[in-house]
């Protein structure tokens, strides 16, 4: 929430009290942040003030330069992720790790020709490449649509003695996917055990997200089936893709079938799937399908996404049934969630236009109360683009 001042007062707390739990964990988290919102040089003084006042007494090391490498990595600020290479390595011993960090941070950046050149640095410099380094590679060519330079680096893995992993093998099949060649894709999958390798949650989401690619959805739900019957179970990636293929292949009817396949196995869809099926319940004339989904997550104790809320408000408000908007978004605050200002808007006018000002002055003490403890942080704040994506829905809706 970018309350970065409370954040290392916490980090002394912890020290002071409890300096067993300040882990790389709890480095990275602060350092990734800093990095996403501040300066170069603040987050390179984050690391500094990280061993001079927050891990006092831990000799710093490889692992946490490697941390520091990752926070830039991740925002894929490799021009900053270099420039620390370059100035820091001569006091911290750089391993095959900090080379794989790197090597990721050019995949993510999306420069092939960066991530190839890197490649070879690291190789001149005397690293070994591993089976990471390998995976890394193969991903950025599945990524960009080249499969074949991808079934190259795989090669070029196994000639070498590299022995590939689930992970190597998982990211082929979806590269496969991806490249609309499904045949190599189921072909990847039953060659698994002949690796020594079983097949898990991963390799079958690959598969199943390759056949979603090419339409098949029969023999995707043939595979969901087969993951129950060898209890490896569904997960986020899963549930999320069969619903983006339900929905492009057989539409509302499919999507409310999965649907209540899911509520029957008690699982909770990650915040993207929510806000995704509540959109298509909405934009299908189903927002008792979408208040069903909302009561649902409410009743097991999840917080629905802001996003959800201003999607499922509108539906209801726009049917007259501004009641049940009223008490989602009392839901929401009572949680310590704040409803997005174009919610607040709606429902205000709904409220007024029916005398409820009563339930106005409820709302608006639930949220002072609120900003008392948690002022809004500027990720609250909703955005140009998603009230133009509202306007969008309630135009589908009318």
């Amino acid at each position: 929430m970018r309350y970065f001042d409370k954040a290392w007062d916490l980090m002394a707390e912890i020290r002071r009290k409890h300096p067993s739990l300040l882990t790389l964990k709890a480095m990275s988290i602060v350092l990734s942040k800093i990095a996403k919102f501040q300066s170069y040089e603040e987050t390179l003084e984050a690391f500094k003030k990280m061993e001079t006042d927050i891990f006092v007494g831990r000799e710093f090391g490889t692992d946490e330069f490697n941390v520091l490498l990752r926070a830039f990595c991740s925002q894929r600020e490799m021009k900053e992720a270099r420039s620390v290479f370059h100035k820091m390595h001569s006091r911290f011993a750089a391993d095959s790790k900090t080379m794989n960090i790197l090597l990721l941070g050019f995949k993510e950046s999306g420069d092939i020709t960066a991530m190839e050149l890197f490649y070879h640095e690291m190789v001149r410099r005397g690293f070994k490449p591993n089976s990471v380094t390998y995976n890394v590679r193969i991903d950025t060519y599945c990524k960009k649509r080249r499969f074949g330079d991808a079934l190259r680096v795989f090669e070029e893995m196994e000639k070498v003695n590299c022995l590939p992993t689930m992970e190597t093998i998982t990211t082929l099949i979806h590269g496969a996917g991806v490249a609309r060649n499904t045949q190599k894709a189921r072909q990847m999958f039953d060659e698994i055990p002949k690796r020594n390798l079983q097949p898990d949650i991963g390799a079958y989401n690959a598969l199943i997200s390759s056949l979603v690619k090419s339409r098949d959805i029969d023999s995707a739900i043939k595979l969901m089936d087969e993951m129950e019957e060898k209890q490896i179970g569904h997960d986020s990636v899963t549930y999320h893709t069969m619903f983006l293929g339900m929905m492009k292949i057989r539409g509302i009817e499919g999507v409310c079938e999965l649907y209540n396949r899911m509520i029957e196995a008690n699982f909770i869809p990650k915040t993207r799937t929510v806000v995704m099926l509540m959109k298509f319940f909405c934009e299908n004339r189903r927002v008792d399908s979408g208040l069903n989904l909302w009561r649902y997550l409410v009743e097991k104790g999840c917080c629905p996404h802001t996003h959800a809320l201003d999607l499922l408000a509108i539906g209801l408000c726009s049917r007259g049934r501004w009641q049940e908007a009223f008490e989602c978004s009392k839901q929401m605050l009572e949680r310590g969630r704040y409803v997005s200002e174009a919610a607040h808007r709606m429902l205000q006018r709904f409220l007024r236009q029916f005398n409820e000002v009563e339930k106005i002055r409820e709302l608006d003490r639930m949220i002072t109360k609120l900003q008392s403890a948690l002022p809004p942080s500027g990720e609250q704040a909703i955005d140009t683009s998603t009230l133009r994506q509202h306007k969008i829905v309630l135009s589908k809706i009318f």
